[in-house]
């Protein structure tokens, strides 16, 4: 990061304000897309759990529909969105990977979208009426997430390591 701030200040200041409002926008944009990915990954899980509790049939192709698209139409592209300015960030701040809390923040990283790929698993299972698992391992399931944004968010900004 020293490196990379040198280098920007050691600019013309034209450049450097440049250089700084685009790196400002694609951090604006990551935040953004972290914050819809991060509801879509709060709020399925959720639907899986009323739709484990459903009996009727209306009301579980309702939440088929409902699953489907927030999955495809909401997470997969906000997942795509904040991974992708995540590397560019990187790409233009390369001393963040020597830094331990980065470490840290990519192994997360890394979980997340491990989880986000097992929520996908189970919108197919739902889909194709083979859930074999009750509300309540949803009620559970639903909170790593949250684990993980908590942590996240204390290594951004407290960068302990």
């Amino acid at each position: 990061m020293i490196r990379a701030l040198a280098k920007i200040t050691s600019a013309r200041p034209r450049e450097y304000l440049w250089s700084l409002s685009v790196y400002l926008w694609i951090k604006a944009f990551h935040i953004i897309a972290v914050v819809t990915w991060f509801a879509g990954l709060f709020y399925l899980p959720r639907l899986f759990v009323y739709h484990a509790m459903s009996e009727d049939r209306a009301s579980q192709e309702r939440f088929k529909v409902m699953e489907r698209k927030l999955y495809r139409g909401i997470m997969i592209p906000s997942m795509l969105v904040a991974v992708g300015l995540g590397i560019w960030m990187l790409y233009l701040v390369p001393a963040w990977l020597q830094q331990g809390w980065m470490h840290a923040k990519l192994a997360l990283v890394v979980a997340l979208i491990g989880y986000h790929h097992a929520c996908g698993t189970m919108v197919r299972r739902f889909a194709n009426d083979a859930n074999r698992r009750s509300h309540v391992f949803y009620r559970w399931f639903n909170e790593a997430p949250v684990l993980v944004l908590v942590a996240a968010v204390i290594l951004v900004v407290v960068k302990p390591f």
